[in-house]
């Protein structure tokens, strides 16, 4: 039985789906002003886990992940730039899904941008205008927060006389509002800015709020299953996103709000004045493995703060090489035939602790040690020779029933070689047949340069990589 940590009603929710095994599923994108910075990546990973999950247990899924490709930030740099907003955004949008690949991340079905979709954010906006949940003052059109008392439900947040927002993203409007605590859904721009698009209610450009509600709703309805995003979007974004739809449908938003939790680093939130913000490339330029990179931040449940380091991170790598040395073993190693219906039955066993360890709320720490496990009894039965061929295949299978959840091993079927490699093996043989060891020993170091290690054991020629 499935269940998640359900931020609207803050408990341990059973899933149930609208409509049976469908899911529909959004998750709130990049702003693509830059690239991605390894906070970011800790919630996408953490929806990966959750899509890659969903499919495990036969749900056909449907996600919708946004990109924001216009908002304040990104109007201010490319003006810095003297540049246009597509000019600046698409090399970021590019880059961020080269970074979702290297980290092994399944793409969404639909990836909109927001440009694409301001006559959806208008016609919401023009719905709120008639419906009495927003106004307009001096040109800009607000939402009116006052108009819908069920405002704060999601973050529990009490709403006390006139709150301003600490964060540009909340207000950074010079314009009169009703209350202080109204946020923008339309903001005005003059008549000839090239960033600004044409509406009944005026010459404007959408608030970042607006933009969710927008593509949300147009690709997956008006209620639907997962909001995901990480917990710093929980307010005011998420908040605003439930006032505006339900404010424009009548109907709930969202059935199950989750969110991902802080990325600390060293112990310190991530922050540019601290100087510990790094983006994934400034990783990855470090010589990281992106699967290390993906384990690391995988390990430790969505719904829990991880401290990253480059020390675990390097713990990390050693994991991973480890996991694809078993991986290695397990495929290359000589087996008789046969079967061993015990250690059939472990792995049946194994495979239930897992789904029991992600069905609680997706806890990857369990289901990751219950794989670590598994490995070692395989690696113990491998040494007492106690696994058979048939055991070797359920093996396989129960390898690549993980890996579909966790994305941690690389190519769990059908690796083959390069021809060329595989013909300078082949030609290793043969120079050792005709007791030509020099020309064997150059194979050797050849294949070595290029990561390969090659074992010679009485069961013929095995090879690794480095």
């Amino acid at each position: 039985m499935l269940r998640f940590h359900n931020t609207l009603t803050n408990e341990i929710e059973e899933f149930q789906p609208l409509n049976d095994k469908e899911v529909r599923m959004y998750t709130c994108g990049p702003t693509v002003w830059n690239f991605a910075h390894i906070g970011n990546f800790r919630t996408f990973i953490f929806d990966d886990i959750l899509r890659r999950y969903l499919k495990f247990k036969g749900y056909n899924l449907l996600h919708v992940m946004n990109i924001t490709d216009v908002d304040d930030r990104i109007i201010n740099e490319s003006a810095k730039r003297n540049i246009t907003i597509d000019a600046l955004t698409t090399p970021f949008i590019n880059a961020f899904w080269e970074d979702l690949d290297s980290l092994n991340c399944e793409r969404p079905e639909i990836a909109p941008r927001a440009t694409e979709h301001i006559g959806e954010m208008i016609k919401i906006i023009q719905t709120l205008l008639d419906n009495g949940h927003a106004y307009q003052s001096e040109g800009s059109t607000y939402y009116r927060i006052s108009s819908f008392p069920e405002y704060g439900k999601l973050s529990k947040i009490k709403f006390e006389g006139n709150i301003t927002g600490g964060s540009e993203r909340v207000d950074t409007d010079k314009y009169k509002k009703e209350n202080a605590r109204d946020f923008a859904l339309w903001k005005l721009v003059h008549e000839n800015d090239p960033t600004g698009w044409d509406a009944n209610f005026g010459r404007g450009r959408p608030g970042w709020h607006i933009e969710c509600s927008a593509m949300a709703m147009k690709y997956l309805g008006e209620t639907i299953d997962i909001h995901t995003g990480g917990i710093d979007l929980q307010f005011p974004h998420h908040e605003n996103e439930i006032a505006q739809c339900e404010g424009a449908t009548g109907k709930l938003f969202v059935k199950y709000w989750l969110h991902g939790e802080f990325l600390k680093i060293n112990n310190e939130k991530m922050s540019k004045s601290l100087g510990n913000e790094f983006t994934l490339r400034e990783i990855l330029g470090k010589g990281f493995n992106p699967l290390a990179i993906r384990y690391l931040l995988l390990s430790v449940p969505f719904d829990k703060q991880l401290n990253f380091t480059f020390e675990n991170l390097s713990g990390a790598e050693i994991t991973i090489k480890r996991l694809h040395d078993f991986y290695q073993r397990l495929r290359e190693t000589y087996l008789c035939d046969g079967i061993n219906f015990d250690f059939q039955e472990k792995t049946k066993i194994f495979l239930r602790d897992f789904e029991e360890a992600m069905d609680n709320n997706l806890n990857t720490s369990v289901a990751l040690a219950v794989l670590h496990k598994f490995i070692c009894e395989v690696n113990t039965a491998i040494s007492q020779e106690a696994l058979y061929t048939k055991d070797r295949t359920i093996i396989l299978e129960a390898i690549d029933k993980f890996n579909s959840v966790f994305g941690i091993f690389v190519e769990t079927k059908n690796e083959i070689l390069s021809t060329e490699i595989e013909t300078l093996i082949e030609e290793r043989k043969i120079a050792r047949r005709n007791r030509n060891f020099a020309r064997s020993d150059e194979i050797r170091a050849l294949l070595y340069e290029v990561g390969i290690i090659l074992e010679d054991t009485k069961h013929g020629v095995k090879w690794k990589w480095k």
